[in-house]
């Protein structure tokens, strides 16, 4: 995609923003103006986004057009290609849909600029995971790259990250969840309730994990700890000895034939579970319901060590300036007006403005979903479908229970580079 992608009346891109901002006269680069939508209605304007697939969805595009006026021109990768078009294709994109463990890699190469959180208009309604690390006061921070640790900059310009909340935001947090292991409960046979049993023998040639490093790797960790193979100093963190010792562990487990596959998209993990291939396997939330949708039992598993957490959010490409940064701020602070976040709550992930997306869910919705409640009626998908029959509860229970035992966060470590290399090492044994 080029700077100048011709729009379906034949006028390009940029010619659109100088329009953009001639309507809005001299104060619309200095954010001075407000009610955008108009001017985005009256004066097209297109933002180009990309990320994973998990929240670049047609349906939000779609309401972002009928809402604002902007066209939002989405492209979905996995998280690797995500990391790598960030810093390699800076001018391909103007909004990055990225996580916290991604933007530690490509932060300090200045394709994303801090925003000023004074024009955030919900920044008071973020939960404070993304801005102390904290789900209560008295909570305990997690091990890993947690998104606070990346969240702020002194100032504007600056490439490293400040130690505390700041007036520079990175990113506007979006979505995030607490992940654990999924389970074919017809399948298992007994309980499960650690991250060990994944390597129970039962299942051997029926296990599956995650071939995204940053993430795969703390997979790795809890199961390490919970089957007493290794007690890390900091899991989200580790020196090459403790990478060595877990990766020869996963070589050896993995020659045994204990793992059926490693998967890096969403759809894969589905269809490995539908299918019965595989049994036990680190999973997503929505992939879990994605099974259920089909009639297959599949259970999401609350884990006596906790959960492994990620979060991801919204950046503004650094070349963003004028109509075009406005356009981005009116689109964020849009995003997490509500309506984004309840749909990403119907998807089993979780808003970062939790207050803004109550104001969208039903009463018997935020229970199933935020409070751990037994259904009332039918839990419907984003786009109407039954996911739940009434009388469920959510696996994991409530929000506060299940972020609140989060163990560590998808992690970019010191040791990054040797960390990735000793991974696909492993996934090539």
């Amino acid at each position: 995609m080029t700077e100048t992608k011709k729009t379906a009346k034949g006028i390009s891109r940029r010619s659109l923003l100088k329009t953009a901002s001639a309507a809005a006269g001299l104060a619309a680069g200095s954010g001075a103006i407000t009610g955008f939508p108009t001017i985005w209605a009256q004066n097209p304007i297109t933002l180009r986004q990309f990320g994973t697939g998990v929240s670049n969805i047609n349906a939000i595009a779609e309401k972002c057009k009928a809402d604002l006026g902007i066209t939002l021109e989405m492209t979905a990768t996995d998280s690797d290609a995500a990391a790598q078009r960030a810093v390699t294709q800076p001018k391909s994109y103007d909004i990055a849909d990225i996580e916290y463990w991604i933007l530690k890699k490509v932060y300090a190469a200045g394709v994303i600029q801090p925003m000023d959180v004074k024009k955030l208009k919900y920044y008071d309604k973020v939960v404070p995971l993304f801005k102390n690390g904290k789900l209560k006061p008295d909570s305990v921070i997690a091990q890993g790259t947690a998104p606070h640790t990346v969240g702020f900059v002194e100032k504007a310009g600056d490439k490293k990250f400040a130690k505390e909340e700041t007036q520079w935001f990175t990113m506007m947090p979006t979505i995030y969840n607490a992940d654990t292991l999924g389970i074919r409960p017809d399948l298992v046979g007994r309980e499960i309730t650690s991250w060990a049993d994944i390597l129970d023998p039962a299942f051997k040639g029926k296990t599956a994990i995650l071939n995204i490093p940053s993430i795969g790797i703390m997979d790795a960790a809890m199961i390490m700890e919970a089957s007493g193979q290794l007690k890390y100093a900091d899991k989200g963190n580790m020196t090459k000895a403790e990478i060595d010792k877990t990766i020869d562990f996963l070589i050896k487990t993995k020659q045994a034939g204990q793992f059926r596959a490693f998967w890096k998209s969403f759809d894969e993990s589905v269809n490995l579970m539908a299918s019965g291939e595989v049994v036990i396997q680190s999973m997503w939330s929505p992939a879990v319901a994605a099974v259920r949708s089909k009639g297959i039992a599949c259970k999401f598993q609350p884990l006596k060590e906790g959960y492994r957490s990620w979060g991801g959010g919204l950046g503004l490409a650094s070349h963003l300036k004028g109509a075009e940064l406005d356009a981005a701020y009116e689109y964020i602070n849009w995003y997490t007006s509500g309506w984004v976040g309840a749909y990403l709550n119907r998807q089993g992930y979780y808003s970062a403005c939790m207050d803004t997306a109550k104001g969208f869910m039903s009463e018997d919705e935020w229970g199933y979903w935020i409070e751990g409640k037994s259904a009332k009626g039918d839990i419907l998908s984003p786009e109407g479908k039954v996911m739940e029959k009434a009388g469920a509860v959510r696996d994991g229970g409530s929000f506060e229970e299940r972020m609140g035992h989060v163990a560590c966060w998808n992690s970019v470590m010191d040791e990054d580079r040797y960390m990735v290399r000793r991974w696909n090492e492993f996934i090539a044994a």
